[in-house]
């Protein structure tokens, strides 16, 4: 077995390559569509947004370490797959007023098809009873620049991994540091996220994480729907509880589209993984997260039909907890205790589906976890699941 590293940064040692370009031959690979690119972009919002492309021969896709080792955009075949932002990013963090008063700034930076939300905090922004900001929309974990980031190839494997450390500090209060590796192997269509999250304080300390997955045209379509093995569904608000009826199917735009949000307890097998289809109405087209349920309990469908040049796209969000408010969060335990120098892991997938075989076969494999259980759906929110 050969596995063979590169580092792009370091801080710690003074380590920073603007660009780095590694072929099928310097991976090892026999395939000569593979390739491994590193480059800072320039100019607008985006100027200084480091990029990491990985094409396995079949998927690529960028990881952004400039933006907490989020997912921009990911191609299938040579196909798009992610959504049409009115945010023209990837946008440096250095353009995104996380605590403005409002604590919607996060937003001014949304654009991937994978942003994590956290570590902090990952929900509504949350206010003190003097009306002041106290934890942002979704934290700041997706504006914190990775230190170190490296490439890893395991030729034995087929395996390319992109490796990134972010850090979550501040002084007098939380120290956490996550340590992200977005793998994929020659020729699959899809691609593997395994995050640690490790308190380095002497002190305890408690964390959140909510991967804001983000799909939209073409393959989020009129008649659309979204599939999974379900337990339980819940509307978030009374605005959801309107269309729970059709919870899981997407309508064509509607400009002024108010959003919809359902929380989501979902069935795993044997193993504790749980898969979550969304496929386009002809059924051609698809994409699968596939999510570890001991790990991340808490899923949400966040739909937002709205015009096409505000946004059309859905959120498919597996989380340790629900995006409501820290502080109710918090009070019904929904967060990650981490002791002195404690460390948790959180493992996730993505799968991209193209033809109506791929896409049937997955449907079938979450018609066979959801034999014999009749879903619960609820037509109201209620506590503990929603901040009502």
């Amino acid at each position: 077995m050969t596995v063979k590293k590169w580092t792009l940064t370091d801080v710690s040692k003074g380590i920073y390559l603007e660009g780095l370009a590694l072929s099928a031959q310097d991976l090892g690979c026999q395939l000569p569509q593979v390739e491994v690119r590193k480059s800072t972009l320039r100019g607008g919002l985006c100027d200084g947004v480091d990029v990491v492309r990985v094409h396995n021969g079949r998927l690529s896709f960028d990881v952004l370490p400039t933006r907490g080792m989020g997912l921009w955009k990911v191609w299938m075949d040579g196909e798009e797959v992610g959504w049409r932002s009115p945010v023209r990013g990837p946008v440096h963090p250095q353009f995104v007023p996380l605590m403005e008063p409002g604590g919607l700034g996060w937003l001014d930076g949304f654009d991937e098809l994978l942003v994590r939300c956290g570590l902090e905090s990952n929900g509504a922004p949350d206010f003190d009873a003097n009306g002041r900001l106290r934890y942002p929309l979704h934290g700041r974990i997706a504006n914190r620049p990775a230190q170190r980031v490296e490439v890893e190839v395991d030729d034995e494997r087929g395996e390319i991994a992109v490796t990134g450390v972010v850090e979550e500090t501040r002084f007098h209060f939380w120290k956490l540091r996550m340590t992200s590796r977005i793998s994929t192997r020659v020729g699959e269509n899809h691609l593997r996220i395994h995050d640690e999250i490790e308190n380095f304080s002497a002190s305890p300390a408690t964390a959140q994480m909510l991967y804001h997955i983000n799909l939209g045209q073409p393959l989020l379509d009129p008649g659309s729907r979204f599939l999974a093995p379900i337990r339980k569904v819940m509307p978030r608000d009374a605005r959801a509880a309107e269309g729970i009826a059709a919870w899981n199917v997407y309508a064509d735009e509607l400009a002024g589209y108010a959003e919809q949000a359902y929380f989501i307890e979902l069935l795993a097998d044997g193993k504790g993984w749980a898969p979550a289809l969304l496929r386009n109405a002809a059924g051609t087209r698809g994409a699968s997260v596939h999510v570890h349920t001991a790990q991340l309990p808490c899923f949400t469908l966040w739909k937002n039909t709205t015009a096409a040049a505000d946004g059309y796209v859905t959120g498919l969000e597996p989380g340790t907890n629900f995006p409501n408010p820290r502080t109710f969060e918090g009070e019904q335990g929904r967060v990650i205790q981490l002791a002195p120098g404690g460390r948790v892991a959180l493992q996730l997938g993505l799968e991209i589906h193209h033809g109506s075989d791929q896409v049937q076969q997955a449907e079938q494999a979450i018609v066979a976890l959801q034999a014999g259980v009749t879903p619960q759906l609820c037509a109201r929110p209620d506590s503990p699941w929603c901040a009502v």
